[in-house]
């Protein structure tokens, strides 16, 4: 938001000089991001009148000018392409410093030319070098510039915050800086406009939850050739804006004097009623960039009688705007809801000033004072004949700013010093909040401009930027100790990140957004929720799994010569197709080799069964490692023959294995990429510790040798013999696997050692044998199992 110092002043009694002024805005929370003199040293140049032009006898592209300075005629030499008799223009004399160049007299191809005339740019105070800096016909002859212009100036860009919509004006930014400066301030004082016309137009809501208010009113009998004033079009440079004719300058001026965007329609272009409506499927509208664009009902329209006139808040249309030689205007000022527009003009990729303001939130009760003060203006420059202002207004629709409590123990509690009660209803009441007091504090109403003030932060924020943030002092944090927010039965993250980080895990953060492409290649596309407003194509759905963004980093790890990679994440995943849900969890990705190059262990490329010892280190911190069990997995993105699924008693935990090979083609690797990812809900639980005294009597260990089927998992076996022998059984140790010709296609060879211990008394031989034999019978039954001899 650029803001001229000089149009601020006329706004606040202000006091203090320019560094004094930047360094406050600082402090109240709009960071001056530049801050750009104008027109500093005009010494010497005035305002002059070309009074004949003749071509230059040398040069076909310079004119001799004879010129009008105030009291005196002096010929200058000029290469203007618009330098003409009668126009006014600054002129440096002689002996004038216009930015690094000293004027004297010189001659030019032979002429004498004694000054020179200006452009904008070479005076400092615009970008414009097309030409001379063209003034008004009324401009007096002989007026040092700087006086006649409002010179010097300066303008502030300031980086104000989203939240900030009021103080894209300067109304707004002047409430702001009276309050901190403790000074007097009022809001501009608009006076109605006299309505001797009749026309009216009748304006029918049928979106009123999107536009609850709309004023519009017909300004008849205007001069097409007048201009604006030339204090409005030099405020206007000033702000950033080009002046472009008086209708376009004077709705420009009102937006960025009060806040509220405008539209001015060609009213003999209008036909019928006015609506306010969703754009209907396979509408379409020509805008004022001249663009012909699609609509849908994501869009609210402005219409006549028979079609869309504007895209309502974003651009007008093409067939109703306003011309050289527009006569009657109808002034369109509305309140739009921020989420009607929000994203739209993105949508479309286009940024109005219009669009800025509206998605952040305007005052619905300033529509009918920018169209008085819109009008007066058009009157007073164009003359013309103003009709009655016509509003629609759903009343249950407008915003209502709620009242705030506010406790003055609250303020003392967060900021760390008493401010006196004096003090805050001063700033309160300067920024426009309606106070009440009470004995505990205040209730305060923000505004209707303040769509940022909702809770009682919102207001302590408010006291402390205004009352100074220099004022508060620095203190170490105070306050009770309280006992950590995590319960037993659960295992914290911060673990699980450690203990992966132990292992030579790094972690990664990736973004939430993902391409829709991405997720279909990994078949992860079904749910995924698409944002209205995506930065750009490659982020437009949020992910339903940390891995596409995983494994996108791991690519571009090793596109950059690492070879070996281990990443992980823990994060939410996105899953729609209903309710929304928001998932927490952990993934990693990995590839290369089990240990970094070294001298000490021969080189092993990373295998399935390290990342499951990988995974079963994070079910070791839930001291209930016998509740997961690993089962084949059917993903389309995992390896059919080296993966599985994890689960926990009935729950799904996650998933864990090697890419699919296409998968691993399509995203560009060439070797095996082991991937993981469990949901924390179910991780994360875990037995609360108790203590328990250790057993004295002496343990017995008792060794098994078994065949059964391939197809029969490890776990399942672990699970049978835990089950039958009970709490004797504390530890199985399996010593032995062996496949081969000798045993038979489908039959594999176990060897495992039982570790029985009694935590009262000492086993006995036969105790330790009928363990065996209920380990056994369990092997033969549920495992199909045979011992070997």
């Amino acid at each position: 938001m650029k803001i001229s110092e000089n149009w601020l002043r006329t706004r606040v009694p202000l006091t203090v000089d320019r560094d004094a002024l930047r360094e406050r805005f600082d402090m109240i929370g709009h960071e001056v991001e530049s801050l750009e003199p104008v027109g500093g040293s005009l010494d010497g140049v005035v305002v002059a009148q070309i009074v004949a032009c003749a071509k230059h006898p040398e040069a076909d592209r310079l004119q001799v000018c004879q010129v009008d300075a105030g009291g005196e005629t002096l010929q200058i030499v000029c290469g203007a392409p618009n330098a003409r008799a009668g126009l006014k223009a600054p002129l440096a004399k002689t002996g004038a410093r216009v930015g690094e160049l000293t004027i004297k007299a010189a001659k030019l191809r032979g002429v004498e030319s004694s000054g020179m005339l200006c452009s904008a740019k070479e005076l400092g105070i615009d970008a414009d070098a097309s030409g001379l800096l063209e003034l008004p016909p009324d401009a007096p002859v002989g007026t040092p510039l700087a006086q006649y212009l409002g010179l010097p100036d300066a303008v502030f860009d300031l980086g104000l915050t989203p939240n900030r919509a009021d103080c894209l004006s300067v109304e707004g930014l002047a409430r702001d800086v009276a309050a901190a400066f403790d000074l007097p301030y009022g809001p501009l004082a608009i006076e109605p406009v006299a309505a001797p016309s009749e026309r009216r137009i009748e304006i029918r809501l049928e979106s009123p939850a999107d536009c609850p208010r709309y004023c519009g009113r017909y300004v008849t009998g205007i001069d097409a050739t007048a201009q604006a004033p030339d204090w409005m079009r030099e405020r206007l440079r000033r702000t950033g804006l080009r002046p472009i004719s008086l209708l376009v300058d004077v709705t420009n001026y009102v937006m960025l004097e009060l806040g509220q965007p405008l539209h001015a329609f060609d009213a003999d272009t209008l036909e019928g009623p006015i609506g306010v409506r969703r754009a209907r499927a396979g509408e379409s509208l020509k805008l004022l960039d001249e663009r012909d664009v699609a609509l849908d009902d994501r869009f609210l329209l402005i219409t006549d009688a028979y079609r869309p006139v504007a895209l309502a808040g974003l651009m007008g249309g093409w067939e109703t705007r306003i011309g050289a030689a527009t006569k009657n205007v109808f002034l369109e000022a509305a309140h739009f809801s921020p989420a009607a527009l929000a994203g739209r003009a993105r949508t479309l990729g286009m940024h109005t000033d219009a669009a800025h303001r509206f998605e952040r939130g305007v005052d619905p009760e300033l529509p009918r004072r920018a169209l008085e003060r819109a009008t007066r203006l058009i009157v007073e420059s164009a003359g013309g004949e103003a009709g009655p202002v016509i509003e629609a207004v759903s009343v249950e629709h407008l915003p209502v700013r709620a009242p705030v409590r506010l406790r003055r123990a609250r303020i003392e509690r967060l900021l760390g010093i008493r401010v006196p009660d004096a003090e805050v209803e001063r700033i309160l009441a300067a920024l426009g909040m309606h106070v009440a007091t009470d004995a505990e504090g205040w209730t305060a109403t923000p505004p209707g401009a303040r769509f940022d003030i909702a809770i009682e932060e919102d207001l302590i924020e408010e006291v402390a930027r205004i009352h100074g943030y220099d004022r508060i002092p620095d203190r170490a944090p105070s306050g009770e100790l309280v006992g950590p927010s995590l319960r037993e039965d659960r295992i914290g993250l911060a673990a699980m990140r450690d203990q992966l980080a132990a292992r030579g895990w790094f972690e990664a953060i990736t973004y939430a957004f993902v391409a829709r492409e991405q997720l279909d290649a990994w078949h992860l596309a079904d749910g995924a929720i698409a944002l209205a407003n995506p930065l750009s194509a490659e982020l437009s759905v949020m992910r339903t799994s940390l891995l596409p963004g995983l494994a996108a980093a791991l690519v571009a790890n090793r596109s950059r010569q690492q070879a070996r990679v281990r990443l992980f994440e823990a994060g939410r995943a996105y899953l729609g197709g209903g309710a929304v849900r928001e998932v927490e969890r952990i993934a990693g990705v990995a590839c290369g080799r089990v240990a970094a190059e070294q001298w000490g262990e021969i080189a092993r490329p990373l295998d399935f069964f390290d990342i499951k010892g990988d995974v079963e280190s994070l079910f070791a911190l839930t001291s209930a490692e016998s509740e997961f069990r690993f089962g084949p997995a059917a993903q389309p993105w995992l390896h059919p023959g080296q993966s599985a699924e994890v689960r926990r008693g009935d729950r799904l935990v996650g998933h864990v294995g090697v890419l699919h090979p296409t998968l691993a083609r399509q995203l560009g690797l060439d070797e095996d990429v082991h991937v993981f990812e469990l949901d924390l809900d179910v991780l994360a639980g875990r037995d609360v510790p108790s203590a328990q005294s250790l057993s004295r009597f002496p343990s017995v260990r008792r060794d098994l040798s078994f065949e059964l089927p391939e197809d029969v998992p490890y776990a399942q076996v672990e699970a049978a013999v835990r089950a039958a022998v009970g709490e004797t059984l504390t530890e199985i140790v399996l010593f032995d696997r062996y496949a081969g010709p000798n045993l038979g296609t489908g039959v594999k060879s176990l060897a495992m050692g039982l570790i029985l211990q009694d935590r009262y008394r000492t086993l006995t031989d036969p105790d330790a044998d009928r363990c065996v034999a209920l380990a056994v019978a369990a092997l033969e039954s549920g495992c199909r199992a045979k011992l070997r001899g």
